[in-house]
């Protein structure tokens, strides 16, 4: 959990509404990272192009991309 209050799905408009939707349906719930990020939206964005970016390029491919954040989430004793 964050000490800094994200942004809710409710709360969330536009492409945040839709990157949240779309994390609702594929995990359950909105990833805590991203509702931090939702509080400013050109930031929100420009994470949201990075890994678009990493997936479209094909060097880092799901799975290991999945065991990275594990790792990073780890690290950074962070639930994942």
């Amino acid at each position: 959990m964050t000490r800094i209050p994200g942004v809710t799905p409710e709360q969330a408009e536009g492409f945040v509404r839709e990157v949240f939707e779309k994390q609702l349906a594929q995990f359950g719930e909105v990833l805590e990272n991203h509702k931090l990020y939702a509080r400013r939206p050109s930031i929100f964005k420009a994470v949201r192009g990075m890994w678009g970016a990493l997936d479209k390029s094909g060097l880092i491919d799901a799975p290991l991309q999945t065991l990275i954040n594990i790792r990073v989430a780890s690290i950074n004793e962070c639930p994942f």
